[in-house]
């Protein structure tokens, strides 16, 4: 599928990856809606790149099918290709100092990384369903993020690795249900970027972090994850799979 011209939604679009991805497929030609909790910051990249921002809370489904709805109308048509950014990363051991239990986080972690990423890609499937095939038969594109921590969770990682791992563990079988309309469904594992979340960590920690990575030895570039994203969407064979992107990274225990 072709990125020029076509409708791209991108949740979590307001930062990190996700407004890298952003402004990637805009580059690209792409008409580019961004969802995301933190409105104002999803309206800055849209006014950047020429898109369009909705607001919605993705572990709510009733506000996601809305936001999407919305941006369908904003950009003009129902977007054939979207991106999954939107995530938290809270961590906390399973049972912490003086026997106090994490359920919280588990449960917050999970609604929004898991339950979100399912909330968007079932309502926006629902409506590429309608649309007309294209030369190569395809309706659309889904990619989710999951994260090397579905296979390296680290210590304090269990939520986070759940949610990670359901992301990586429903990509199969989402796209044996879509393949019947021509939609395709993968995700990607990114390993350590710089994203906010590392940017705010002391220099020294961000270099002992990036030395444990084989090659190169640096934190990933928000836009290589955008690269691969776009390969995705343009690769008609790529499909319900999971791929990592880490510079062959493999976390240790902490």
């Amino acid at each position: 599928m072709l990125v020029s011209e076509t409708a791209v939604l991108v949740t979590g679009g307001g930062s990190g990856l996700g407004a890298a991805t952003a402004r990637h497929f805009a580059s690209r030609g792409a008409r580019v809606a961004i969802l995301d909790y933190a409105i104002d910051k999803a309206e800055s990249v849209a006014a950047d790149i020429g898109g369009c921002a909705v607001q919605a809370d993705v572990s709510d489904p009733d506000a996601v099918d809305s936001a999407i709805e919305e941006a369908a109308g904003k950009l003009g048509s129902v977007p054939r290709v979207v991106v999954n950014c939107a995530g938290v990363g809270l961590a906390a051991r399973i049972v912490g100092r003086e026997g106090k239990t994490s359920f919280d986080v588990f449960e917050k972690t999970l609604k929004v990384n898991l339950f979100g990423t399912y909330h968007v890609m079932s309502h926006a499937a629902k409506r590429m369903m309608n649309l007309d095939p294209l030369e190569t038969g395809e309706r659309g594109v889904i990619v989710n993020t999951a994260s090397v921590a579905y296979e390296d969770g680290q210590l304090g990682q269990a939520a986070y690795a759940a949610s990670k791992g359901g992301i990586a563990s429903m990509c199969l079988p989402a796209a044996r249900e879509f393949a019947a309309y021509g939609i395709r469904v993968a995700a990607i594992a990114p390993g350590l970027f710089k994203t906010p979340m590392m940017e705010g960590l002391p220099e020294e920690v961000s270099a002992k972090i990036a030395a444990n990575i084989p090659f190169p030895p640096r934190l990933g570039e928000p836009e290589e994850y955008a690269l691969l994203a776009e390969h995705i969407v343009t690769n008609p064979f790529l499909n319900g799979t999971t791929i990592r992107l880490d510079g062959a990274v493999r976390l240790p225990p902490r």
